[in-house]
């Protein structure tokens, strides 16, 4: 019995961290979270507030701390002539936006490495490890009417100077500690580019996107990443497991209680019909049974003659 609720402890513990680890995050992939993050951007804040070219930064909500999101209205043909500085993004003379409109959302995100991890679970980069947290850069339009109920999403292409990410604040590298990184750019397809840094902690990119920092795993690394991907298979299997077999020992409880109480209600039942009365003996309380006396009767008609009659009363 001990081990039964020690099992059930151990289940009820582990569904309430799942529960509430799902209801901290609820978004799990990199499409939704933009998504999140541009619907937040444009609603909380008020537009006659956003004023072209100040950067100002968006305070999300306590259950996605760990993020930080800027924003920075700009029209296009400034973008074009004189280029942008937001956050770890240099956005260099000649870029452009497409398709062209009078005013441009420019949203740069740092995902911190909590829900970097989104990014490392939805693509393909297996045998290699994230060293700093997933930068986005993304456009959105602003026309010159400030409305922001209706935003899409805008392009940015730099033809003529690339743009520049600098992971120098947000790596968690020291030094290079003889393994190079290199630059990962996490395309909209599901691809992952991996390309050579342009300097120290430094990347370039020819368009809007997300990006970030990795090293080759070496292979005692790899081999432990796969011990605790199977450690945590074994333990969601096992603790199913034990979740159907709690059920099943539940539904047995339930069946032996409900036919015993079947039980006692047929005894309470024929104990009724029984209809005895009771009766104090001593100062218990019993049933008796009625007494009921046999009346006689007389099994034959004899009726006798007069002269046994006169013989009687002689």
């Amino acid at each position: 019995m001990g081990s039964l609720f020690s099992l059930t402890l151990i289940i009820l513990s582990w569904a309430s961290s799942t529960s509430i680890k799902a209801e901290a995050q609820g978004i799990g992939s990199d499409h939704l979270l933009d998504l999140y993050i541009r619907d937040y951007t444009f609603k909380a804040h008020d537009q006659h507030l956003i004023k072209t070219g100040i950067l100002h930064t968006v305070l999300l909500p306590a259950n996605f701390s760990g993020i930080r999101v800027d924003m920075l209205r700009l029209r296009c043909g400034s973008l074009r002539r004189y280029g942008a500085q937001i956050r770890e993004f240099h956005l260099d003379v000649g870029v452009t936006v497409h398709p062209c409109v009078e005013r441009v959302m420019v949203v740069t995100q740092n995902l911190g490495y909590n829900w970097s991890s989104i990014f490392y679970a939805n693509y393909d980069i297996s045998g290699y490890q994230l060293v700093s947290p997933i930068l986005g850069l993304l456009a959105y339009n602003a026309g010159s009417n400030m409305n922001f109920s209706n935003p899409y999403e805008l392009g940015i292409l730099a033809e003529e100077k690339p743009i520049t990410v600098d992971f120098s604040n947000t790596t968690k590298l020291t030094n290079m500690q003889g393994n190079r990184p290199y630059c990962a750019s996490f395309e909209s397809d599901g691809k992952v580019t991996l390309a050579n840094q342009a300097s120290p902690y430094v990347c370039v990119a020819k368009r809007h996107g997300h990006f970030g920092l990795v090293i080759e795993m070496a292979p005692e690394q790899l081999s432990k990443k796969i011990s605790r991907w199977k450690l945590v298979v074994g333990s969601s299997v096992g603790a199913a497991l034990g979740a159907f077999l709690l059920g099943l020992l539940l539904v047995a409880l339930l069946v032996k209680v409900k036919k015993k109480s079947r039980m006692e209600e047929m005894e309470r039942r024929a104990y009724e019909e029984e209809a005895l009365q009771v009766s104090m003996v001593g100062h218990v309380r019993a049933p008796t049974a009625a007494v009921t006396r046999t009346l006689p009767i007389i099994e034959h008609e004899y009726v006798p003659s007069p002269q046994e009659i006169a013989h009687f009363c002689l």
